[in-house]
């Protein structure tokens, strides 16, 4: 085998590889072009805080969104972090310029602080949107209760 011969088969195998580069590479940029008249999602907050509240309250927050772009947008699932969260949201198309709801529902009996994000999917040029609602429950405040005795017998009266 002569140095000729090596020399054309590395410039041959050098030449595949890049080749198979260039195309690998085109095509990526070909899939990462996105409609320019899809839908996009605009949420007026991303984040939802409910202060701190009582044990028992409301757990009811209302995520409002405007379709901006210019094709009807479809949310397609929107998934809480954990069961103690459930979302209900627009079904339907909206169409451009509308707006949509997710109502999320938190499970206000559970005591202590609280942070809980929200997965929205979507036909949006952005497929996934995140949201977040967080804040603290307290208990509620209970009436003490002080013994006292009546007629000899000891009772537990409220004040």
């Amino acid at each position: 085998i002569n140095s000729k011969h090596i020399m054309k088969r590395v410039l041959l195998i050098t030449g595949l590889v890049f080749l198979g580069l260039t195309s690998m590479y085109a095509q990526a940029q070909v899939e990462e072009q996105v409609n320019p008249n899809a839908p996009e999602i605009a949420f007026e907050k991303a984040v939802i805080d409910y202060g701190t509240i009582t044990q028992g309250a409301d757990g009811n927050r209302t995520f409002v969104f405007t379709n901006t772009g210019k094709e009807p947008l479809i949310l397609t699932n929107v998934k809480a972090s954990c069961g103690c969260t459930t979302p209900k949201w627009t079904r339907n198309p909206v169409a451009p310029g509308e707006k949509g709801e997710i109502l999320v529902h938190y499970d206000t009996n559970r005591m202590g602080q609280f942070h809980k994000s929200i997965t929205v999917q979507s036909n949006a040029k952005s497929a996934t949107t995140m949201l977040t609602i967080k804040g603290k429950i307290e208990p509620k405040e209970t009436a003490p209760t002080t013994p006292t005795k009546q007629g000899g017998e000891s009772k537990v009266s409220k004040k």
